[in-house]
């Protein structure tokens, strides 16, 4: 489930993919449909991917992709059936392909298709207050409620026993059945992937979506941004205390337990039964491990293996961090 809200305009020849990048057209494979972009693990025959950096080697090695943009230095890390497409900066390069297929994905702008609930076939299926408007593209299941001036705008699809706060807008999301989202919470926008380029900003197309799996309860002013290239994704029955910001593409376990003004970077993986204490950070591209404790006010800036407890900046096993500042 990758991208269901926004339109593929391919296939595109692989011609004019490196029209794009500026490259010089290969005769061998110049006519060759390339049908989808996504990311190494997703990806397979006729489609295309990307590949930046080392860390994601192993992965790169088992691609099914047929075409991959990268480096010179990282060509040899790839499967060999993965023709490698070489370019000086991959993500700029692989956000221009990504726009020619998902043109739409760029810009978030207010959504102009919402009408009042009151005039919609919600009305008499959900429990709502004032101010609610509800855009195309939108399903409930039975027995939600919605508070007042909140917004669900395109493309969002709602379980069954879930619980909408005021003030509150989601657009490009899919929240499974007994979920409770609180007041001022924003789900399912872009997230902050941009890069300076020619003295501009570039912005990255997100295409992927938010996934709210069961029983979950998201605080007051959370923000999830939806996935870039992968999705943003919530296990079951985890709870987000008040005002988190989670980034795109990153995957929270089930069972798992945020307390407030936690940041957790792009595309970091977070496992099951892990709990994270207040005003704690965690950097981008990380893996945290199963049953993983980390303490109020910590930065992770390594990944953390299972069943560890951690605590500090820069983050370390709690005994060690103790010791050092008795």
């Amino acid at each position: 489930m990758q991208n269901p809200f926004f339109k593929n305009n391919g296939p595109f020849n692989f011609s004019d993919i490196l029209n794009i990048l500026n490259l010089d057209v290969d005769s061998n494979y110049q006519d060759q449909k390339i049908t989808d972009i996504k990311d190494l693990l997703s990806s397979v025959k006729n489609e295309i991917t990307f590949f930046h950096s080392k860390k994601y080697k192993d992965i790169a090695k088992n691609t099914k992709a047929s075409f991959c943009i990268t480096t010179d230095n990282l060509k040899n890390e790839l499967n060999k059936d993965c023709k490698p497409i070489i370019v000086h900066n991959v993500l700029v390069s692989t956000s221009k392909v990504t726009e020619k297929f998902y043109p739409e994905s760029i810009n978030d702008n207010f959504d102009d298709t919402v009408n009042d609930i009151k005039d919609t076939k919600f009305k008499d299926i959900v429990k709502f207050g004032k101010n609610v408007l509800i855009g195309e593209n939108v399903k409930f299941g039975d027995k939600c409620s919605i508070g007042h001036n909140t917004i669900i705008e395109k493309n969002v699809s709602i379980g069954n026993n879930c619980s909408i706060g005021s003030n509150t807008i989601i657009r490009n999301s899919f929240i499974k059945d007994n979920v409770k989202i609180l007041d001022n919470c924003i789900i399912g926008k872009h997230g902050f992937g941009f890069f300076p380029n020619d003295n501009k900003n570039l912005r990255y197309p997100h295409i992927g979506i938010v996934i709210i799996q069961d029983n979950c309860e998201i605080g007051c002013g959370c923000t999830i941004d939806r996935g870039s290239m992968s999705n943003t994704i919530i296990g079951k029955n985890t709870y987000l205390d008040n005002q988190i910001h989670i980034a795109h593409n990153v995957k929270i376990g089930e069972n798992s337990i945020i307390a407030g003004q936690v940041g957790i970077a792009g595309s970091s993986i977070i496992g099951n039964s892990v709990k994270i204490g207040g005003q704690a950070g965690i950097s981008g591209h990380l893996k945290i491990g199963n049953n993983v404790e980390i303490a109020g006010g910590s930065g992770v800036i390594k990944s953390i293996a299972d069943n560890s407890k951690v605590m500090g900046y820069p983050a370390k096993n709690i005994r060690e961090f103790l010791k050092e500042n008795q």
